[in-house]
């Protein structure tokens, strides 16, 4: 059975978000789309809450979200707990931060990436597992009811 990875964007985010649809069919994800599924001006907010909560959850194991610099879906995303949403605009920091931070939300920062730099973010973000040891006690100092 494939992955199902939710994905949602603002206005900002719409085209992009689109492409990255493609993209994670493409790779064999079941892709599910919270929207928004149109360029007309919306709030970021309201698409963020609802993918970082499936998470929350554990309904799913990761997500993507994209608007225009990332910034605002990855404040209310992070609000969640049990999420860790990174911003990334290079696939450096998208390898760093699965392997160092076991983010289970990518946050794409729209405005400022082309369709080849959000594709490799993306699949170094996809294919980099977290590494653990050292790393393990730092991510669980984020949790509040760890001592974070």
């Amino acid at each position: 059975m494939a992955e199902r990875i939710p994905i949602a964007s603002d206005h900002a985010g719409f085209e992009l978000k689109e492409k990255i649809k493609r993209q994670l069919t493409a790779l064999g994800f079941d892709v599910q789309d919270l929207g928004t599924h149109s360029p007309d001006a919306t709030d970021y907010a309201d698409y963020a809450h609802p993918l970082a909560a499936e998470v929350e959850r554990g309904e799913v194991r990761r997500g993507v979200l994209l608007c225009g610099t990332g910034l605002g879906m990855s404040y209310a995303a992070n609000r969640h707990p049990h999420v860790r949403a990174a911003v990334a605009w290079t696939p450096e920091i998208a390898e760093l931060a699965r392997r160092h931070n076991n983010a289970n939300v990518l946050v794409l920062p729209a405005r400022f990436l082309s369709d080849s730099d959000s594709a490799a973010i993306l699949k170094a973000w996809l294919d980099t597992p977290f590494e653990g040891g050292r790393h393990e006690r730092r991510v669980g100092k984020i949790e509040l009811e760890n001592g974070g």
